[in-house]
């Protein structure tokens, strides 16, 4: 492994916190995902970096060394992409001629793409796919994306050390994936402590929905089994096999034999969230993104009009128009 910036930011959170799980709550990482990369740092670098005990992380002189080095590379390297950022921004026509946009896969991506590409028939658009918002962040902040379209659970947001805005496009709540013949399909939404027997499965990421699920089980009064993880048809076969139940959005299309119902009281959701660097020539057209980001979801969740139905009861749910939604800049 190379080591890169992002990993520098790691060291930094975990030295500044003195925790590696007040760390991955500052960076928007689940503990044991952040544990991993730590661990793989360490491995490239050639030693451990922290001494940890109950009482927290401390540096190790090795870990002094990198700190030390970190706190000064990683200012200039924000310097000098701000200066770039700036110059192309200067530079740059009002209209852009190219969008390069990361995503971690949902409901908006194509729909989104499709009306841009109508509205902007000569636009070069690329695409890239990843698992992670950290990694999505780091390539806005890099100047290698424009634009990033990525899920977070619940009311959490980005990562707030990238210097990005970011603005909710839809806020769903999270529902069970069965199948059709499954007692839960007979209601309109599941109730979460009928399913306390229940294996699951849901799909690879990072941030903390495992953590929030489990809450909500421990609200429900029971202690959920293991939650599998693998991709989404992983996810499907698991679900069409019987082995398990997924967690999945509400706009995701469940194939013959499957359904999906929200769990009542909407103790998880999920906010669709894009984001831009502030002071990129991709700001001036972010307004107009969003726009059709909204219009993308609209047209998705109303394929699902049991669950339109249902999210009368929870006004807090669901997309909007452009003036209602909620801007974040993260500095």
């Amino acid at each position: 492994m190379n080591l890169e910036l992002r990993h520098l930011k790691v060291v930094c959170a975990i030295a500044e916190t003195g925790s590696v799980t007040k760390a991955a709550s500052q960076l928007g990482l689940a503990q044991p995902a952040l544990t991993a990369q730590l661990q793989r740092i360490e491995r490239t670098l050639g030693g451990p970096l922290f001494e940890r005990d109950r009482r927290g992380a401390r540096p190790t002189a090795l870990g002094e060394l990198v700190l030390s080095r970190a706190r000064v590379l990683l200012p200039a390297m924000k310097g000098l992409q701000d200066e770039a950022a700036r110059l192309a921004g200067a530079t740059d026509s009002e209209t852009m001629s190219r969008y390069r946009i990361g995503a971690l896969g949902g409901p908006i991506l194509g729909g989104m793409v499709y009306r841009l590409s109508m509205a902007q028939p000569d636009a070069q658009i690329t695409t890239h796919a990843s698992y992670y918002v950290e990694e999505l962040a780091t390539m806005l902040q890099g100047g290698k994306l424009d634009y990033a379209q990525v899920g977070v659970c619940g009311d959490a947001m980005p990562a707030a050390d990238y210097g990005l805005v970011w603005q909710t496009v839809a806020v769903d709540a999270v529902c069970v994936l069965m199948p059709d013949d499954h007692p839960g399909t007979k209601q309109i939404d599941v109730d979460l402590a009928e399913l306390a027997h229940e294996q699951w499965v849901g799909s690879t990421g990072d941030g903390c929905f495992a953590e929030c699920f489990a809450a909500a089980c421990a609200r429900s009064g029971f202690t959920p089994r293991r939650v599998l993880e693998t991709d989404v048809r992983g996810c499907v076969d698991m679900v069409e096999s019987g082995l398990a139940l997924g967690l999945c959005q509400p706009t995701f299309r469940p194939p013959a034999g499957l359904t999906s119902r929200p769990i009542r009281t909407a103790p998880l959701r999920w906010r669709q969230v894009i984001g831009w660097h502030p002071e990129s020539p991709a700001a001036r057209s972010a307004p107009k993104l969003i726009e059709m980001a909204v219009a993308a979801y609209q047209e998705v969740v109303s394929r699902n009009p049991l669950y339109v139905e249902w999210t009368k009861e929870y006004p807090h749910l669901g997309g909007g128009s452009v003036e209602n939604m909620t801007a974040l800049s993260m500095s």
